[in-house]
């Protein structure tokens, strides 16, 4: 499902021409600020709920180059879930469908009030619960990935 379509801009172009890693990274919180909103937890929801979303943990591949005004897009796939938490893999792309990035990510469902990690209020969970849910034996072949040097 693709969650965000943008640009790149022209301050997030860097001294080699194309897209700053940094931007990446902003993207795919872009993205996942979209999946908020997507899932209930807007301002309107983060402040109805007193629950907010924070990220725990993330992996970034830089497969391609972008460059400033190229238009992107980033694709959801939802690996996994429980009571409080989403393991999630990003695919950003270019026009053509080039993969240009990809970031996995596990995120916290959190209450507000107490910044302790809490289970997402039901008519959050029905929305995650609709997302398309990979089976393992078909999750893209970036995830799961470690950082080694291979021997």
């Amino acid at each position: 499902m693709i969650i965000l379509q943008s640009r790149v801009a022209s301050e997030w172009v860097d001294y080699n021409g194309h897209m700053n890693d940094a931007e990446y990274a902003r993207v795919f919180s872009l993205a996942v600020e979209e999946l908020m909103e997507h899932i209930g937890l807007d301002s309107a929801g983060r402040a109805c709920y007193g629950y907010t979303i924070y990220t725990l943990e993330t992996h970034l591949c830089y497969r391609r180059e972008a460059h400033e005004g190229q238009p992107l897009s980033v694709e959801l796939t939802l690996l996994d879930h429980d009571t409080k938490r989403l393991h999630i893999f990003f695919k950003l792309q270019d026009e053509a469908g080039n993969l240009l990035a990809t970031s996995e990510q596990m995120l916290m469902g959190i209450d507000i009030n107490t910044t302790r990690p809490a289970p997402f209020p039901p008519p959050v969970e029905e929305a995650i619960s609709a997302l398309p849910l990979a089976a393992p034996s078909t999750w893209p072949e970036l995830a799961g990935r470690t950082i080694a040097i291979r021997r």
